[in-house]
């Protein structure tokens, strides 16, 4: 029973992103390039079950952000069986020592968080000896901490141009298809366009234009479930959305998010409240 209703709501809740990511793309500027926007999952700590469901909807890009998860064992093997044809983004920090277990991944499409020349070099060379004599390139994206934050990751934004260049000249087992940013968690968008979309959006042109690249060919991989129509609106090619598909992430002793904000306010207010009781 249990299986059933979690099919239906995964069916319903896909169908109705799927919808919007459509009414969004529908309502770009006709400045922009007419590149329709890919849906990904993420599917990171969510039952196989999920996977497959969603699969069976027609859903085929699929985010992950740990090199080491459960999915390595008997659960990847049965997603692998029954999605042939899924495309899994990695989207998490990749760590120069986690290369070669992420690459050995099956289906792998793309590399969404290339965030140095140096993590470049590394991937290229691990492709190259893994692949073998296949000329498949692997897609990869430069991710772009386009807010500045210190728990972001990415690289500064004036060092764009020259990581991409670097990968289209010095990488030729990698294939450079975008842009890459998280930006600010919880940005009111009453205040105008998002101020870390529209960095990404100037870091593209500054590296279509310096290294003669047309616009269209560059993608542009931001939004997620809170944010992801305004994304698409201004120009994302690639929006990431999990909770709104799949419900929130559960962390086993890891506090979500939310919680982990609630608990924070509430330790705040304890704090605030015994300095007010002192000071009396």
């Amino acid at each position: 029973m249990w299986k059933v209703a979690m099919s239906e709501e995964v069916a319903k809740a896909l169908q109705s992103v799927v919808e919007r990511v459509n009414q969004a793309a529908a309502r770009r500027p006709k400045t922009l390039p007419a590149v329709p926007p890919r849906l990904v999952a993420v599917s990171k700590t969510k039952p196989p079950e999920m996977v497959v469901e969603a699969y069976k909807q027609g859903q085929r890009n699929f985010g992950e952000n740990y090199v080491n998860l459960d999915r390595v064992s008997f659960p990847f093997i049965q997603i692998l069986e029954l999605c042939p044809e899924i495309k899994w983004h990695f989207i998490g920090h990749l760590q120069k020592n986690n290369v070669n277990k992420l690459l050995g991944v099956q289906n792998l499409f793309l590399v969404e968080t290339i965030d140095s020349a140096k993590l470049a070099d590394r991937v290229n060379s691990s492709w190259q000896r893994i692949r073998g004599a296949s000329t498949q390139r692997l897609k990869v994206m430069v991710q772009v901490n386009t807010s500045g934050e210190q728990s972001k990751h990415g690289l500064p934004p004036e060092d764009t141009v020259n990581t991409v260049k670097h990968i289209v000249t010095q990488c030729p087992a990698l294939h450079f298809l975008g842009l890459m940013t998280i930006g600010r968690y919880g940005y009111d968008l009453t205040l105008g366009p998002n101020p870390d979309f529209q960095m990404l959006l100037s870091r593209r042109q500054e590296v279509c234009d310096s290294l003669k690249l047309p616009t269209e060919d560059v993608e542009l991989s931001m939004g997620m479930s809170t944010d992801f129509e305004h994304a698409i609106e201004v120009g994302s090619t690639n929006v990431r959305v999990g909770s709104i598909i799949f419900g929130n992430r559960e962390y086993p002793n890891i506090p979500s998010p939310e919680k982990t904000s609630k608990m924070v306010s509430e330790d705040a207010a304890k704090k605030m409240q015994h300095l007010t009781v002192s000071e009396r």
